[in-house]
């Protein structure tokens, strides 16, 4: 997320610039490898050394931003000063006892979200609005089309159990019109109107997490119903149901209370959240997957009748800016 900002401010697209985003990236596919170790063996030697790398390689970024950022210049030197100080503390939590890890990995967690708001403060960096909602919302697309992607192969994998055909087809069908409900909320007003000042702009950012968490969660949930229809799970109904209904949930809340709720009336404003709660306690009705999917159908048909509202702003017109 840090990197996203930064590029939309400073994406020289040189090959200073592309080296280190490469690197980054190469960060991010060892960090994956470091995931089991981390959870399972409770190591996260590889999870951590793999972060502080792509970490070091956005420092460097902001180093060279800092040179022509001009009234900006003390914004990047502060991201660049505090990235690196919390990398030295990532790096001295290798080093304590496993017992005092998980209170180390939260205090390094909250000292990454502090940098920004401690940064921006001291000098705002130049950003576009509208380039960096874009940015969020191609990584949203990206979520929903994995999760729907891993769902479509879970189902084709199920497909040979003659026993529930009707249920795989008709979970099939229902992962569909899901994942487009969701699609057609999240796009249903455009992003840049919910970001302004800082508090907005970290609200918006931070609060993506968990919209990006749950379209990332919400095929494992699916995979989990298919799995209690065929009867290899250990989980069983209603509880399994919660595996995809929680996801969804939190997906429809972020998406209203970090992007919708300003362009909303009180209509939106209204069926969203209790949308969001209906489909959280779906799980206790018998057709738990068919009723969630006819409430996000619900929802697609008010945003259809009720378009987003002016709030004052005047349209941003990106080719003059």
């Amino acid at each position: 997320m840090n990197f996203t900002w930064f590029s939309t401010s400073f994406d020289t697209d040189d090959w200073l610039y592309r080296v280190p985003t490469i690197l980054q990236m190469g960060g991010v596919l060892v960090l994956a490898s470091g995931i089991a170790p981390a959870f399972q063996a409770h190591d996260y030697t590889v999870l951590v050394l793999a972060y502080v790398v792509m970490r070091l390689a956005l420092v460097a970024q902001w180093l060279r931003a800092s040179r022509s950022a001009g009234i900006a210049r003390r914004a990047t030197i502060t991201y660049a000063i505090g990235i690196l100080a919390v990398q030295v503390f990532w790096i001295a939590a290798l080093l304590l006892p496993p017992h005092l890890m998980t209170i180390a990995i939260a205090t390094s967690i909250v000292a990454e979200l502090a940098v920004p708001a401690l940064a921006e403060r001291s000098g705002s960096t130049p950003w576009h609005a509208q380039h960096i909602t874009e940015r969020y919302g191609l990584l949203a697309l990206i979520l929903l089309g994995l999760s729907l992607l891993a769902s479509t192969n879970a189902i084709i994998d199920a497909l040979g159990d003659a026993r529930v055909l009707g249920q795989l087809i008709a979970i099939a069908v229902l992962t569909l019109v899901t994942t487009a409900a969701l699609w057609w909320i999240y796009f249903w007003t455009p992003h840049h109107h919910a970001i302004g000042g800082l508090r907005s702009s970290l609200l918006y950012g931070y609060g993506h997490y968990f919209i990006f968490a749950a379209a990332g969660a919400l095929s494992a949930g699916i995979e989990v119903e298919i799995d209690v229809i065929r009867g290899t799970s250990v989980l069983t109904a209603p509880y399994a149901s919660f595996a995809f209904t929680v996801p969804i949930a939190v997906f429809l809340l972020g998406t209203w209370l970090f992007a919708m709720r300003q362009r909303a009336d009180w209509v939106v404003n209204t069926v969203l959240p209790a949308s969001g709660i209906l489909v959280l306690i779906d799980p206790l009705i018998p057709i738990p997957f068919a009723l969630t999917t006819l409430i996000l159908a619900v929802v697609v048909a008010v945003l259809v009748w009720r378009p987003p509202v002016s709030r004052g702003n005047r349209e941003i017109d990106s080719d003059k800016v």
